[in-house]
């Protein structure tokens, strides 16, 4: 069956929102609330979206979905996520089910990278990880215009590895909601940045404090920084991306292009770093876009 559109759905915190695209071209974007803490109505707003969308439309479309989580590849239910009414549930066959038709699950950072991969800051590299610094830190990979995935349903899960090249310049040791201690998580996602700061700031405020030039502000960018700097030089020396693509809010502090690029050459293995570290094109809509994504063509 030939389809004339994609939808992509962003499954987040506090709204779902939907895209349909024509090739590149967006035809509508609609959202709702996301209900807090219920399964059975999340599963009514998404599919209540895309029935929506295809009456307005006149067409119907593929469904992907970016969600704050991952889908077992063992098991088939979700695991990892931040919305836990998600977890252990089969998200992707209920709603298979509710919208006969295939689904395709994955992770909002996979769908940021994809997004951005496609036809975003990225667009053209032969391999693309993206990041996304926000209330956490998150990442992906796309290969050859393919997203990475491994057998766990797990890759670019950078931000809970630890951070590397530790000195006590970095503070004290804080332990993560996964369980462990130190992961890049605890020093690069706004709120983690913010507390360690110290200065009662939170993470918006005090980018805009060191815009204005307050000192302390300003060297707690820097340390920002350096530390965003370390994590991403260990990931240079594994996979070497082509293109690292920022997104998240603070993607928008100017300082990590000005300042990181010249701060990775002492942790990447190499004489020249070749990388290129740009913000990412379509901003807050890459999630949702990449989600549409997921299906490169019509079914």
């Amino acid at each position: 069956m030939r389809i004339p559109f994609r939808f992509g759905i962003d499954l987040g915190g506090t709204k779902t929102e939907i895209v349909a695209l024509a090739g590149s071209d967006e035809r509508l974007r609609r959202r709702l609330p996301t209900p807090q803490g219920d399964y059975q109505a999340t599963l009514r707003v998404i599919v209540q979206l895309v029935q929506d969308a295809e009456q307005q439309l006149g067409g119907a479309g593929s469904v992907g979905i970016g969600i704050p989580g991952t889908r077992s590849p063992d098991h088939g239910r979700i695991k990892n996520a931040n919305s836990t009414c998600l977890i252990d549930q089969d998200l992707q066959g209920d709603l298979e089910r509710l919208l006969e038709r295939p689904v395709r699950l994955a992770n909002d950072a996979d769908c940021f990278t994809l997004s951005e991969a496609t036809d975003g800051a990225g667009a053209g590299a032969a391999t693309v990880f993206g990041v996304i610094l926000g209330t956490g830190v998150g990442g992906g990979i796309v290969i050859h215009g393919r997203l990475l995935s491994g057998p766990n349903s797990i890759a670019g899960e950078w931000g809970h590895n630890a951070l590397p090249w530790r000195t006590p310049a970095d503070g004290p040791t804080r332990p993560c909601y996964c369980g462990l201690e130190d992961c890049i998580e605890t020093f690069l996602s706004g709120p983690a940045w913010a507390a360690r700061s110290n200065l009662g700031l939170d993470a918006s405020q005090l980018a805009r404090a060191a815009l204005e030039g307050h000192p302390a502000a300003s060297s707690a960018v820097h340390r920002y920084c350096e530390q965003l700097a370390r994590a991403l030089a260990s990931v240079i020396n594994i996979i070497d991306p082509e293109v690292i693509v920022l997104g998240g809010g603070l993607s928008n502090m100017p300082a990590l292009y000005q300042e990181v690029p010249n701060l990775l050459a002492r942790h990447v293995f190499s004489d020249q770093v070749n990388t290129r570290l740009v913000q990412a094109r379509h901003g807050d809509s890459s999630g949702v876009r990449g989600a549409a994504w997921l299906w490169p063509g019509s079914y």
